[in-house]
């Protein structure tokens, strides 16, 4: 029966980056710096008040979009916070995760045929869930650029299929932001093209030299534009599935039909939960980025100490590091690195072919943790090169 899959499920593959974080079960000495999971506790505030709702029995269906008090602070919340202003009623759509929000997202606007530029290297999720909707994916090389999407890049790539390009920014798995100049730039060009801007915003909170600023925010851009965010990142509430899709109403009346007959609503304990977090907790992720940027700097120094040419992350808790003076191929890399030094690090070709020659380090680690893993990854670097 095998054969009789949907033959775009059978050709997309697992995920590069569990694939190798299920490899490193068989190493329970490693030193992993493979997930972007914040290492931090969820705020217990934010625990109390999903209890609270178990107690008063908000256990059963919300409305398809989410509880409108929930969309009204999240609507609130990037207002104050990014000058994005969205009615809570018609463009505030809760998702289970930032992830389903792509996915719906994807799901509503492609067609067959239609093509989508991703700068890369890129989050994974997103090549296999544009083939599954039957469009193709078309990678941006900006490995030359400090990772960073230009509109000379858009044009040689863009073609009259192209129907979206998406903004994964801060980025993962490179830590670069945009600049206000860079988004300008973008956006003067873009506004007069057919096509929709799919901005991934979910590490907007951890942005280290400047406040997030949304492609959404610039002229011409509102129109066009869905920008998806959540609390797993900014919270440290991954595991509670809490997304948001924000698009104007012509938009979004289209993906709310795609979100109810794929999940109904998201969890309503963990709306509550989300509610507290935008209410009562609009400081909570100021503490941990204080403690992410002293990591990242560590993180950073170290590298530059060990000799592995790196730009500097502005944003999320990634660097990029290049290992191609190694010789090997990131994966060979990575897994030797396992093998002979017991530390975890994600390949960089789980990001694209386009990450090839580069290797993930999640710096959403303790400190203590990270030290050890950059002193095992120097005695390796010392080793081979």
């Amino acid at each position: 029966m095998e054969t009789r899959i949907n033959s775009k499920v059978r050709d997309i593959q697992i995920s590069g980056i569990r694939q190798f974080f299920n490899r490193v079960q068989a190493y329970p000495n490693a030193v992993q710096l493979t997930l972007g999971q914040p290492d931090f506790e969820t705020p217990a505030h934010i625990k109390e008040a999903a209890k609270k709702a178990i107690d008063n029995n908000h256990t059963r269906y919300t409305p398809n979009a989410g509880l409108i008090e929930l969309r009204q602070y999240a609507s609130k919340f990037v207002s104050e916070k990014y000058k994005l202003d969205y009615d809570p009623e018609k463009e505030v759509l809760v998702t289970v995760g930032a992830s389903q929000g792509i996915d719906l997202t994807m799901r509503a606007i492609l067609e067959p045929g239609d093509e989508v530029l991703i700068p890369a290297p890129a989050y994974p999720a997103y090549e296999p869930i544009i083939r599954l909707c039957g469009a193709t994916p078309v990678f941006i090389d900006t490995r030359d650029s400090d990772f960073v999407v230009t509109v000379e890049k858009i044009k040689h790539l863009q073609t009259d299929k192209t129907k979206a390009i998406i903004f994964p920014y801060p980025s993962n798995p490179t830590g670069v932001v945009l600049t206000e100049s860079q988004l300008t730039e973008l956006a003067a060009y873009l506004k007069d093209q057919q096509m929709f801007v799919l901005a991934d915003e979910i590490y907007s909170e951890l942005n280290y030299d400047s406040v997030h600023q949304s492609i959404a925010t610039f002229p011409g851009m509102r129109d066009k534009t869905i920008v998806i965010n959540g609390l797993s990142k900014s919270h440290s509430m991954t595991g509670w599935r809490i997304g948001f899709v924000f698009a104007p109403e012509g938009i979004c009346q289209h993906l709310i039909k795609v979100h109810q007959y794929n999940v109904s609503c998201a969890s309503s304990v963990s709306q509550y939960a989300a509610l507290e977090a935008l209410k009562y907790g609009q400081e909570d992720p100021v503490s941990m980025k204080i403690q992410y940027e002293e990591r990242r700097d560590f993180m950073v120094r170290r590298l530059e100490e060990i000799g592995l040419p790196t730009v500097s992350p502005s944003g999320a808790f990634y660097a990029f590091p290049s290992i191609e003076q190694s010789g090997l191929s990131s994966f060979d890399f990575a897994l030797k690195l396992l093998e002979e030094e017991e530390l975890a690090v994600v390949p960089g070709d789980a990001f694209s072919s386009l990450g090839e020659g580069y290797v993930r380090l999640s710096y959403a680690y303790h400190l203590d943790e990270l030290e050890e893993a950059l002193n095992r990854l120097e005695k390796f670097w010392k080793r081979i090169i």
